[in-house]
C-alpha cells in the first residue's frame, strides 16, 4: 500500500491515462520526471502578457490569472500573506505600466478583493 511519502503505484499513476490522448499519454510521462514548477510560472508569465496584449477589456480573466500567478510564486518561495499581498501589488503595477505602454490606459485596476 502506498504511503503519502511513497510514490503512487502503478494502478493510481495511471487513473487519468484512460482519459487522455496518445500524444497526452506521452506527454505525461514527460511531465512526471520535471521537478518544481518554475516553467509553469514562466508559462502563466507569457500567457498573461499576451492576454493583457490581445485582450485587455477582459479585466476579469486577466486578474484571474495575475491572482493564479502570484499563488503559483508564492507556493514557489513559500511567501507569506503579506509577502503575497505585496507580490500581488507589485504585478497589478506592472500591468498597469505595460497598458500604459500600449495606450490602453491602466486596465482600471484598483484592486482584486480576492485575498490573494
Amino acid at each position: 500500500m502506498a504511503t503519502r511519502g511513497d510514490t503512487a503505484s502503478p494502478e493510481a499513476a495511471g487513473f487519468y491515462e484512460e482519459a487522455l490522448t496518445k500524444a497526452e499519454r506521452l506527454r505525461l510521462s514527460r511531465a512526471r520526471g520535471v521537478e518544481g514548477i518554475d516553467d509553469e510560472i514562466a508559462l502563466l508569465r507569457v500567457r498573461l502578457l499576451s492576454h493583457a496584449r490581445e485582450h485587455p477589456e477582459n479585466l476579469e480573466l486577466l486578474m484571474q490569472g495575475v491572482a493564479l500567478l502570484t499563488r503559483a510564486v508564492a507556493v514557489r518561495y513559500r511567501l507569506s500573506p503579506k509577502s503575497q499581498q505585496d507580490l500581488m501589488g507589485s504585478i497589478v503595477g506592472v500591468l498597469q505600466g505595460v497598458g500604459g505602454g500600449m495606450g490602453i490606459g491602466d486596465f482600471g485596476v484598483e484592486g482584486t478583493g480576492d485575498g490573494v
